[in-house]
């Protein structure tokens, strides 16, 4: 009897089916003598559409919403559905005795599976598969603690609970905005809060106005001593300190008070994946999206750390005893740090690390007991791998002790603040100078009065990065460590956000929709009422039917609330431009190709680019690159620098590959050609030796 193993992705599968002995390779599983290993491709199902449950949901009308099924149902996605019928064809052969769920331990993954399951109609014993990393060794001592699915139904209850939650609020007020203003408006419970936190930082930005100070600095030995105010922008003119100073012409400053105090700072702990997201975005410019790509890749691939997609930053006490093997791993990698704690035993330093109270699903970010191959990393993932690193090694690294020390000098009634810290122990801070240059003070000291006005201009706030806004959605509990990075691209395809140099903004459709949508969506406390209840329901402490049933009411709310507004909408992306085959005017759209003009009547299948794109297929002439043009007959080359044009092929002709018999002929023609023609010499010599 055998296992019937379902991985998450066809890679993750290979991996299993290479610890568990299964190598009869096909192209929807790997067969052992024991286990049979097969795979998902991210989500093989989907919760029904409008139009399965009704035929008048077909069609987007406003008198047909709120659409809201008795029972939601799930159904096939289209593009994977041979995959979902090897599986079925699978779970029904009468040598498998249970199914093994081992795709992503997380809610998602739980839903991947389980909808699988419940669609195959699977009436055997199903186990769960929970890892941390996808080395050999996880494996083979993960499949040593499968644990009984039931353990996980919360879990699962939290994931269908998410899901028809999202179909609800959604799919109704997207449609209801959608019909009602005549142009594409999505919403969404965590979107449409997103996108508000950047509308917000915006309007700091417009009503900001900047204003013009005078501060006023004591100068002694190199330091700077900050006159001190209740006010910090009181001083408005110049002359004002220039009068002040006069006043003091005739004084000493004393020193009156000296502060000193011990700072011992730990290493920071390891990575949640929103924090390195953050920091991946403020060093190197990456997105959200491609931060956790690359996590995943040296995950998945490459093997050497944990699960990417972890809300914590603590480790489970159990994990002590895999320390100092993870240190061995890293001599392969900065062999310089990782032997010096190892020769201290790979004794842990930051103890706090690990609290299994602080672990929820995953435990922090870490690399794995696998030694990296350096050579076969990437410079992306090269960066993510050392920054992941620099945290782990942190664990094992002292203190870093500084000595903090705030001094006090009066002149007159007037009070300066000296601050100055000298390092006593550089722990962690590897780079810091331990020595430093420290000014002496005494108490009753006197210092010569040396004064610097300074003129200073207040700033206005930042735009948000992705960094910064990820900062805020993990702060009013906006999605999941996994789905942030999804909700800002998604927010950005749908033309409501855009990103210029690592900046985001809200484009002019997305500052009409927030003021078109409920209020109570643009709002982040709605989003955090809901997260709180699904990780009750994903603990035990709170029926998932319950909480749907709640939301059927609000998404009522919600269509009414949009079915009786009266405010109006204007579409920025429709251009003065007509449509050559129908008369419509134009709209312009966002692409990942560039931008494009589609044609506005529904209708109509119109659109070409708005500037020609550039290809790599090289001018004949210049060899330099051309355009390409959309033309009545068809796309054309055409070279931008001297005007040359060139017919481009079809994409079937293209991608058309010459026949193994065609090819034979072809060379067989070329070798003739390519053959010396018999020289006269050769000839005469071959006409005597025929005639004898």
């Amino acid at each position: 009897m055998k296992q019937l193993i379902i991985a998450e992705k066809p890679s993750v599968a290979r991996d299993l089916a290479k610890v568990l002995g299964a190598n009869k390779k096909t192209k929807t599983y790997i067969e052992g003598p024991n286990v049979i290993v097969t795979w998902a491709l991210g989500h093989l199902l989907g919760l029904k559409m409008p139009e399965d449950y009704k035929k008048e949901w077909a069609e987007w009308q406003l008198a047909t919403l709120p659409m809201i099924p008795k029972k939601h149902g799930i159904k096939p996605l289209p593009k994977t559905r041979h995959q979902l019928s090897a599986i079925a064809q699978l779970a029904r052969r009468s040598d498998v005795k249970e199914a093994v769920i081992a795709t992503d331990a997380g809610r998602e993954g739980e839903l991947v599976a389980r909808w699988i399951l419940a669609y195959v109609k699977f009436d055997k014993p199903v186990k769960r598969l929970w890892i941390s990393s996808q080395t050999d060794k996880a494996i083979r001592e993960g499949f040593k603690q499968l644990k009984p699915s039931q353990a996980y139904d919360n879990l699962y209850a939290s994931a269908q609970a998410r899901s028809e939650a999202d179909w609800l609020v959604g799919l109704n007020v997207t449609r209801a905005l959608t019909v009602k203003y005549q142009d594409s408006l999505s919403a969404g419970r965590v979107q449409t809060p997103t996108l508000a936190m950047v509308r917000r930082q915006e309007e700091k930005i417009e009503h900001f106005k900047p204003e013009t100070y005078y501060t006023l600095d004591l100068l002694y030995q190199g330091l700077k001593g900050r006159l001190q105010l209740k006010q910090p922008r009181m001083y408005k003119e110049r002359e004002q300190l220039a009068a002040l100073i006069e006043n003091f012409s005739a004084k000493q400053g004393v020193v009156t008070d000296i502060k000193e105090k011990e700072k011992r700072e730990s290493a920071p702990l390891p990575y949640d994946l929103t924090e390195i997201q953050r920091e991946a975005n403020q060093r190197y410019q990456f997105s959200a999206k491609k931060t956790l790509s690359v996590i995943q890749q040296l995950y998945e691939v490459h093997k050497i750390v944990t699960y990417p997609r972890t809300d914590s930053k603590y480790l489970t006490s159990d994990m002590k005893q895999t320390m100092t093997e993870r240190l061995q791993a890293l001599v392969a990698f900065d062999a310089e740090r990782a032997k010096r704690y190892l020769k201290n035993g790979g004794k842990v330093v930051q103890q706090k690390v690990f609290q299994d109270a602080k672990v929820t699903d995953h435990h922090g970010l870490i690399p794995t007991e696998v030694a990296p191959r350096v050579e076969k990393l990437d410079n992306d993932e090269l960066r993510i791998y050392r920054m992941i690193v620099e945290r782990f090694f942190g664990l094992f690294a002292p203190v870093h002790v500084a000595l903090k020390q705030t001094i006090t000098v009066k002149v007159d009634d007037a009070e300066f603040l000296f601050r100055q810290e000298q390092i006593k122990e550089a722990g962690w801070k590897e780079s810091d100078d331990v020595a430093g240059k420290q000014v002496v003070f005494k108490k009753q000291q006197g210092i010569p009065l040396d004064f610097h006005i300074n003129k200073e201009l207040t700033t206005p706030p930042a735009p948000l990065s992705e960094g910064t806004l990820l900062a805020q959605m993990e702060k009013h509990n906006l999605g999941t460590p996994a789905t942030r990075a999804e909700i800002i691209e998604k927010l950005i395809s749908s033309d409501l956000m855009e990103r210029n140099n690592g900046k985001l903004s809200v484009s002019a459709k997305g500052r009409q929709l927030l003021k078109l949508v409920n209020p109570s969506l643009v709002s982040p406390e709605l989003t955090e009422k809901w997260e709180k209840a699904l990780e009750a329901i994903a603990r035990g402490q709170l029926d998932g039917r319950k909480f749907i049933r709640e939301i059927e009411e609000d998404t009522k709310q919600l269509v009414s609330e949009i079915k009786t507004s009266d405010k109006t909408y204007r579409d920025f992306s429709l251009t003065t431009k007509k449509c050559p085959e129908c008369g419509e005017l134009l709209r312009e759209r966002n692409t990942r190709d560039g931008k494009i003009y589609v044609c506005s009547n529904p209708e109509c299948t119109y659109r070409r680019r708005k500037e020609p794109k550039l290809s790599n297929h090289r001018c004949p002439t210049c060899k330099r690159k051309m355009q390409i043009i959309e033309g009545k007959n068809g796309a054309y080359f055409r070279c931008p620098h001297d005007g040359t044009t060139e017919k481009m092929l079809g994409k079937k002709a293209r991608n058309q590959k010459i026949s193994k018999h065609e090819e034979r002929r072809l060379m067989k023609k070329i070798n003739q050609e390519s053959e010396p023609a018999e020289s006269p010499l050769a000839a005469a010599l071959r006409k005597a030796m025929e005639e004898k």
